[in-house]
């Protein structure tokens, strides 16, 4: 019991203190907050840019004149001209990448100190300018706001995130911790029974099981916190992707503290009460091997509205109705997501005990009669084996659908994904080098003209220099082009906003200063392509033998195409990022913190993921143990009566392994249908999640051989004379 808490206070501890982590990161980005005001002496201007895949904010100040101005926390002054004060993490940048001084121009005069960070892998500079360098500056005002700025992860989203980690975490730890205090109590059943029968109130008998079971848990959670604090200093200097913290975020806060230390103790003692009440009330049959009465069947029901409601959207899905939206969807589904997890855990053992009968009714093998009948007898423990690794499995589909949700929204759903990179930013060298960036399938340039020579209503026309296996490798469709001609891109599907019409010529900008005129050809390729590209409709397609020589660079833009995975578009970012640090890149349809937003989601959910394994496994570990302690006497009895020791492996194979199949089986099942109905409100473009199917089944089926290889060393064929004198 006390080992058992101490491991699960530290879970529920880590759980607990990532919303303080979280609030501790946005109130200090909010605390630093630049807002317009009054102050005339000096101006700022704010910058949001990629570096690699990572957000760099940069502040930039224009000293007007002489005298005070307010001053963001975690610096003493503001930067004069000429000057930057940077945060630790991109001082190392700087140090270590030479060639990446253009994004901080001036002297390095200082660091930022961790109160005016968000944390501490955060790219973050106050720039001192010269004022004539700000065109849009505008007027110093204070610093802070009422709202959150820059918040690590959106409110509505954490809201999200919150549920999936109380489904894949908390309730597996209630179980667990539930288990521990089930098996504490059933270790001190015959003793407690003995101070029944000696004349100790049934009062008193439970007041003894359940104040040592709250002495073993008060230890455990003293033990927990602590061992939570040591791998929170740690992990605070390793950090995860995308997120890292400051070790003084990881601190408990007392309400944390108080559940912690005040929780398990408290479960302990409910749990206690109940544990204790067959040797209180009937003494005789714990000394004695005694009848257990059947589960209750009411468990069950909590499945049919849970699975009624996700089976409704789903249906709704497949008659090709949208139920997205509204407020009733956001109610709904994780009700029914809980009503279902809740049916898992408190059906499995009647559905065991049911299935157990029936098998055992038609099986000819000894092993699996004597496994069924015993199932069928204590279908019980079925609950506490099988329950934590199966509301694991049932969180994991569920944490799917929320990763692929938010997947949605922070990048286009396209296949392919584009960057646009200003050509006078990048040499000769760096051009070669981009095509070389891992994930890279492609680069295309484009111009951009001048104003119309003949006055049409199309301001500008645009170049796309490509051939035409580049364009079928970066459209969806694209029939009749020929690479010995120019023409026009023209998608029949667009309201044609942007079209320049056949026969009106364009000027575009050579290096010497001259001009080039471009004539709109009246040969057309019909092309479809994905969402927002370089290869609109109405662009002009030219191949490179076909291209006017020296085209001035400050009007052409440089575009990489790579496959459209968060991992490669990350990948892609860092490259380009190494080899143009400088550079504007833009990832066509993709907000870069939304990016950041998703590596961070992606990293807690993992830990959320790791720490409901670790329960789970836990959970199973201590159950199986419990199981032997409670068949000692049944192993000693079917020894002396000649069974073979594989005999008696396999009834306790067997034992374990069928509730695990039902739980898990259900578990796959209710969990792709709740993920499901998830993604059908939440109006995204995936509906059914296909490919997460083989990952559910292939941990499914690890789970079953580790549990049947756990299984066999609790069988021992040693004769206990104390196990056989009891019966």
């Amino acid at each position: 019991m006390t080992l058992g808490s101490a491991l699960g206070v530290a879970c529920l501890a880590a759980v607990l203190t990532i919303p303080t982590i979280i609030a501790a990161h946005d109130a200090r980005t909010t605390g630093r907050a630049v807002n317009p005001g009054y102050n005339k002496n000096v101006i700022y201007q704010e910058f949001l840019d990629p570096y690699g895949s990572q957000p760099l904010r940069r502040v930039f100040f224009g000293h007007v004149s002489a005298g005070p101005a307010p001053v963001p926390p975690g610096i003493d002054r503001l930067p004069r001209t000429g000057e930057a004060i940077v945060s630790p993490k991109l001082a190392e940048i700087l140090a270590a990448h030479p060639n990446a001084a253009g994004l901080v121009p001036g002297r390095v005069a200082g660091t930022i100190a961790p109160v005016g960070l968000g944390g501490p892998d955060e790219l973050y500079a106050y720039i001192g300018t010269d004022p004539a360098n700000l065109p849009e500056g505008r007027e110093l005002g204070e610093f802070g706001a009422t709202s959150v700025r820059d918040e690590l992860i959106d409110p509505s989203t954490l809201n999200i995130l919150r549920f999936t980690l109380g489904c894949i975490v908390l309730l597996p730890l209630v179980i667990f911790l539930s288990v521990c205090a089930r098996l504490s109590g059933e270790s001190r059943a015959r003793r407690l029974a003995a101070l029944r029968l000696v004349g100790l109130s049934v009062k008193d008998t439970l007041r003894v099981n359940a104040g040592e079971g709250v002495a073993a848990a008060l230890a455990g959670s003293v033990i927990g916190i602590a061992g939570y604090l040591g791998v929170n200093e740690v992990m605070a200097r390793i950090g995860l992707p995308g997120i890292h913290w400051y070790a003084a975020d990881g601190i408990p806060s007392g309400s944390t503290l108080a559940l912690c230390l005040l929780g398990c103790p408290a479960l302990a003692w409910v749990v206690g009460q109940f544990s204790a009440r067959r040797a209180a009330l009937s003494p005789i049959s714990a000394r004695r091997t005694g009848e257990r009465r059947p589960p209750r069947k009411f468990g069950t029901l909590l499945l049919i509205p849970g699975l009624g409601i996700i089976g409704g959207y789903c249906t709704l899905s497949v008659m090709g109705r949208d139920p997205s939206g509204g407020s009733a969807s956001s109610l709904l589904v994780p009700g029914a997501v809980l009503l279902t997890g809740a049916g898992l855990v408190f059906g499995l053992a009647p559905i065991t005990a049911w299935l157990a009968r029936r098998v055992a009714g038609v099986a000819k093998s000894l092993p699996v009669s004597l496994a069924m009948r015993r199932t069928e007898v204590d279908p019980g423990s079925s609950l506490r084996v099988a329950t934590g690794l199966v509301l694991l499995v049932f969180g994991a589909a569920l944490t799917q659908g929320v990763l692929i949700e938010l997947d949605q929204v922070s990048r286009r759903t396209a296949p392919l994904q584009e960057y646009n990179v200003p050509l006078d930013t990048l040499d000769s060298t760096q051009r070669k080098a981009m095509a070389k960036v891992p994930g890279v399938r492609t680069q295309v340039l484009s111009y951009r003209s001048w104003d119309p020579l003949d006055g049409s209503e199309v301001p500008h026309a645009y170049v796309v220099v490509a051939t035409c296996a580049q364009l079928n490798a970066s459209a969806e469709r694209a029939t009749d082009c020929a690479d010995d001609k120019i023409m026009q891109l023209r998608d029949d599907r667009s309201n044609f906003v942007y079209d320049p019409q056949a026969g009106e010529r364009y000027p575009f900008a050579l290096k010497d200063g001259r001009k080039v005129a471009i004539t709109v050809p009246r040969e057309r390729i019909d092309v479809r392509p994905w969402d927002l590209s370089v290869f609109d409709s109405g662009a002009i397609l030219i191949p490179p033998s076909l291209l006017p020589t020296n085209l001035a660079d400050s009007a052409g833009t440089l575009t990489l195409v790579s496959d459209a995975d968060p991992a490669t578009i990350r990948s892609v970012l860092d490259g380009i990022g190494a080899i143009a640090p400088t550079a504007s890149v833009e990832p066509v349809g993709i907000v870069i913190d939304a990016l950041a937003q998703l590596a961070v989601i992606r990293s807690l959910l993992a830990v959320g993921m790791v720490l409901g394994l670790v329960i789970g496994v836990a959970a199973f570990v201590v159950s199986v143990a419990d199981r032997a302690m409670e068949r000692r006497g049944q192993v000693a009895a079917l020894v002396l009566l000649g069974a073979r020791a594989g005999t008696l492996r396999g009834v306790q194979v067997v034992q374990v392994l069928l509730p695990l199949v039902v739980g898990l089986g259900a578990a796959i099942v209710a969990g792709w249908l709740a993920e499901s109905s998830y993604l059908i409100t939440g109006g995204g473009a995936v509906h059914w999640d296909w490919d997460g199917l083989p990952l559910l089944f292939l941990c499914a089926l690890g789970v079953l051989l580790a549990a049947g290889l756990a299984s066999l060393p609790m069988v021992r064929r040693h004769v206990d004379p104390e196990q056989i004198r009891r019966d």
